[in-house]
């Protein structure tokens, strides 16, 4: 079991970190680090005899958080950022039809169920609207107002 990343390296997260229990002082359940922060290496280690565990500071969050492997890559390998997370409440900016049938109105509030990111593809969401989900484009949808304030983050 050998680590990919030494100690110092410039790293990225990919999946959002948050609070399992094991970071003191901090809800369970809340947001410790959003992907995208870029954060260095500063000790490797591991879980169970079978995972490579990194404890990683990200300076602009000011924390330091335990990253699995699998949780991060260089800093330096392509990124494309996303504009909303799981959870987030977003409105629909036009109507979404299927065959003529209209199954999303303009102006519908849903939320966020699932990122997904494929290299050389826009960045897409599963989004759940009237209890069914769909498969959205980030451009085809808007920040809702009602976003809970523990889920509320600002965004570049």
């Amino acid at each position: 079991m050998k680590p990919r990343f030494d100690y110092g390296t410039s790293v990225r997260l990919i999946r959002n970190v948050r609070n399992d229990g094991t970071y003191p002082g901090e809800d369970v359940g809340k947001l410790l680090v959003r992907r995208g922060e870029v954060g260095a290496v500063y000790d490797v280690g591991s879980y169970l005899q079978d995972q490579v565990i990194y404890r990683v500071h990200f300076l602009e969050a000011g924390r330091t958080v335990g990253c699995r492997e699998e949780e991060l890559i260089l800093a330096s390998d392509p990124w494309v950022r996303n504009q909303f997370e799981f959870r987030d409440r977003v409105i629909a900016k036009k109507c979404f039809a299927v065959n003529g049938e209209v199954l999303v109105e303009q102006g519908t509030e849903g939320e966020i169920e699932r990122v997904i990111k494929e290299a050389g593809s826009p960045v897409c969401y599963h989004v759940r609207f009237n209890q069914r989900i769909y498969l959205i484009p980030e451009h085809s949808l808007l920040a809702s107002e009602n976003q809970p304030s523990n889920q509320r983050a600002v965004r570049p």
